[in-house]
């Protein structure tokens, strides 16, 4: 479990580090709270490891705050 955390396969999906963790911390608090797991098979899993799967089947990532057509704009440059 640990070793899928340090893999930069995830860590390039969020886009580093510090994004990993924020986006993992977030979510762990949302789950403590009684939000559902996303990931279909969660029994038996970790809250971290129901994190890292919901990262990596793309259930979950950073909101940067850029939406549809902003996205695009500031891509535009």
């Amino acid at each position: 479990m640990i070793e899928e955390l340090k893999s930069t396969d995830l860590i390039n999906k969020v886009g580093g580090r510090f994004k990993l963790t924020a986006l993992i911390q977030k979510r762990l608090n949302e789950l403590v709270q009684g939000s559902r797991p996303l990931i279909e098979d969660s029994s038996g899993k970790t809250m971290l490891e129901i994190v890292v799967q919901e990262i990596l089947q793309d259930k979950i990532a950073i909101d940067d705050g850029l939406s549809g057509e902003a996205a695009k704009d500031t891509e535009k440059g």
